[in-house]
């Protein structure tokens, strides 16, 4: 439980949009957002805590931070955009390296000492044997031990070929299941923060925000029904076949559409926080689309 509150609130700061003060960037916790800064890419992005979330859970919700391009590395999929991202000062110190080293070897090559002007040479080639290795992405692949002889008989004693049937079938699904429940997580994260936003936006008492927090608690009651009608078919399901995957599939898909929706309002609140027109129209649309969304889905 405690685990599960601490992910939470990790995956809140990571997803709720940053607050600026001057030239300065922050998260929700008041923590300083660092820029990051590549040979193409210059970036604000918030940067997740180590052992809190799963490497999954980093790829979803930080994808753009150092921790997620170290995963990509170690998991085989990632590129030298990554590599640079974690080693992002790395081009201004070689910069200032040869800067220097050319600025010592003038004198060198000009005075003609040979065994100077070979330490010069070598010294300009150990970086780029030192580039050539943080480059290789084979390197950063996390290798598994094979598993021990005597395990393996061990383990095909003990599964029988009825068990390992029922298994596979089962874990046919788990990969909705999985998705499911970071939907869930995800969506209790956004309707919180959406939640404090129009409470900003529309301070209590007033119908507007009335209207907007039944809008949301619709959202949420109809995403928590689609969520648990989800996992009961996975729990019920005695086989996998073609038409529990479509209404699984469904259902996930309902599920994403309400998560998009308080997205686009979250956007637009925090675009319009500061305004003085308490009937935006841009927000009216976007309230009107949700409840049109609930509607339609309950109608079905």
């Amino acid at each position: 439980m405690f685990l599960e509150t601490l992910k939470s609130k990790e995956i809140k700061r990571l997803t709720t949009p940053l607050t600026f003060k001057g030239s300065k960037a922050y998260d929700s916790k008041g923590n300083l957002v660092r820029c990051s800064e590549t040979l193409s890419d210059v970036r604000l992005v918030v940067e997740p805590e180590e052992y809190v979330l799963s490497d999954d859970e980093v790829l979803q919700y930080a994808p753009l931070s150092k921790l997620a391009s170290k995963i990509r590395l170690k998991r085989g999929f990632g590129n030298a955009q990554d590599v640079l991202l974690i080693n992002e000062s790395l081009p201004w110190k070689l910069g200032l390296y040869y800067t220097v080293l050319v600025s010592l070897s003038i004198p060198v090559f000009y005075s003609r000492m040979q065994l100077w002007m070979f330490v010069a040479l070598i010294l300009s080639v150990i970086p780029l044997i030192y580039l050539y290795r943080i480059f290789r992405l084979d390197t950063y692949k996390e290798t598994k031990k094979p598993l021990r002889k005597a395990e393996d008989k061990t383990k095909q004693k003990t599964e029988t070929p009825v068990k390992t049937e029922e298994t596979t079938g089962m874990e046919s699904l788990n990969e909705y299941e999985k998705e499911i429940n970071n939907l869930k997580v995800l969506f209790n994260v956004k309707q919180e923060v959406v939640r404090d936003l129009i409470k900003k936006r529309f301070e209590p008492p007033q119908i507007t925000y009335d209207k907007f927090i039944n809008t949301i608690d619709k959202s949420e009651k109809l995403f928590n029904t689609q969520a648990e009608e989800a996992l009961n078919i996975i729990n019920l399901a005695v086989e996998d076949t073609p038409r529990i995957r479509s209404e699984l599939e469904n259902k996930i898909d309902t599920m994403k559409r309400i998560i998009s929706q308080i997205e686009d309002l979250t956007t637009e609140l925090v675009i319009n926080i500061n305004s003085t027109d308490k009937s935006s129209e841009e927000v009216k649309v976007l309230l009107e689309d949700m409840e049109n969304l609930t509607d339609s889905i309950k109608d079905y």
